[in-house]
């Protein structure tokens, strides 16, 4: 049992990642068979990279101690930007450029204002939640614009892989995904970021450049969240102004479900992807369950509930116990 502790506090993921086993076992059976079939399973992750992207960098700054609640607001004017500049004929690759750098701004402005007059990032997220997305819908007009015919956004879209079971997206993520990792876990980086979100001031004592390590994160958050929302606009093929509504909640949910701690300092980035693909799953598995899709932000809510009550216990007996020292 000791044992099981000392590996719970080195993969907090682990318990995301049993659930996701039990619910696809679940889904599976009451499904008849259908829910892990090629079709569904082609539909379950051709929309993980748009919440999963959201999911990591939610994670990443959750771990370093803050949080932001505008990122479903990122995710809708980041496309917006880059499909009224395309509209506005800048190539597409350099009007993407210019999302994610209204993106990075955003998150920028997050950071600084935090860190500057020492408020809660609860407070100025959810301030900038409301600024960003009334932006979207000012510069839109209400509605979306009409993206050309013949943009080019296969590199995003077209399905590849055997029998085409993955979006092309899917790899954009998992490459995302592989790249934020290796930060959080080869690099010293990671390491600032953990200690900055475990303990600000034990940080600061050991050298840690606290204040930009906070910044970096607001800013990496919001762009993959700008990222995000470009993917999903180019799946759509319309720029929609509401877009994200509710997903900078789903992405605090998914960081939670994987194993993130509210406090800071401890998570992983495949804990967000976990918590990201649980969702996706819970989503795909009530339809396939013929169960009331509208009881589909009820289980998330108690599974969010659930994962915070059952960390926070398992952290209070893990540290309440001697751990085995390893054979």
């Amino acid at each position: 049992m000791r044992n099981l502790f000392r590996i719970y506090l080195e993969k907090p993921e682990l318990a995301g990642a049993a659930l996701l086993c039990i619910l696809t076992a679940v889904f599976e059976a009451r499904s008849n068979g259908a829910f892990l079939s090629p079709d569904n399973l082609r539909g379950i992750l051709g929309l993980l990279p748009e919440v999963g992207l959201v999911s990591v960098g939610v994670t990443i700054l959750m771990i370093c101690g803050e949080f932001d609640l505008s990122v479903g607001s990122t995710f809708a004017l980041a496309p917006m930007a880059t499909s009224l500049t395309i509209i506005a004929g800048v190539p597409l690759v350099p009007a993407i450029v210019i999302g994610l750098v209204i993106a990075a701004a955003i998150g920028f402005v997050n950071g600084f204002i935090t860190l500057t007059f020492a408020i809660p990032s609860f407070i100025t997220t959810l301030g900038m939640l409301f600024i960003v997305r009334s932006l979207t819908v000012v510069i839109s007009g209400g509605f979306p614009p009409l993206l050309p015919d013949d943009l080019a956004t296969g590199v995003f879209t077209q399905y590849v892989g055997p029998g085409g079971l993955l979006r092309a997206s899917f790899l954009w993520f998992l490459g995302v995904s592989i790249a934020a990792s290796a930060i959080m876990t080869l690099c010293n980086l990671g390491n600032w970021i953990r200690a900055t979100g475990g303990n600000l001031e034990a940080a600061a004592t050991m050298g840690v450049p606290a204040r930009r390590v906070k910044l970096f994160c607001f800013i990496l958050c919001s762009m993959l969240a700008g990222f995000g929302g470009i993917i999903q606009v180019f799946r759509l093929q319309s720029p929609l102004p509401s877009i994200g509504d509710g997903l900078e909640l789903q992405a605090v949910a998914a960081a939670v479900m994987g194993g993130t701690a509210l406090t800071g300092g401890i998570g992983t980035v495949l804990g967000g992807i976990v918590g990201a693909l649980l969702i996706r799953i819970i989503d795909n598995g009530l339809v396939m369950s013929q169960v009331d899709a509208n009881w589909f932000k009820f289980a998330v809510g108690a599974l969010t509930i659930l994962a915070v009550i059952g960390n926070s216990w398992l952290r209070r007996t893990a540290r309440s116990i001697k751990l085995e020292s390893p054979a």
